[in-house]
């Protein structure tokens, strides 16, 4: 097995560093879907879709930890529980 030349966070910062990837992919997608729908792929998209992308990524990731609880208790009712 070979050493990465990265060395990895401790599983304990899993908590939160898994939402902040999940928020940086998921309001870069959606804000580029809402540039492209408002503006059409125009000459300065990237400009345009990078501030959409800063903005919406300040409100997605603190939004996240808001209704991450939330949606537990709703899959939670969604699936069955695990066999013991």
């Amino acid at each position: 097995m070979t050493k990465s030349k990265f060395r990895r966070l401790p599983a304990r910062y899993a908590a939160v560093l898994m939402p902040l990837v999940l928020s940086l992919l998921m309001s870069a997608i959606v804000s580029l879907v809402a540039t492209l729908k408002t503006v059409g792929i125009t000459e300065g998209l990237f400009g345009i879709w990078l501030g959409a992308w800063a903005a919406s990524f300040l409100i997605a990731f603190p939004a996240l930890f808001a209704v991450l609880p939330l949606a537990r208790v709703i899959t939670g009712f969604m699936v069955e529980p695990p066999a013991r």
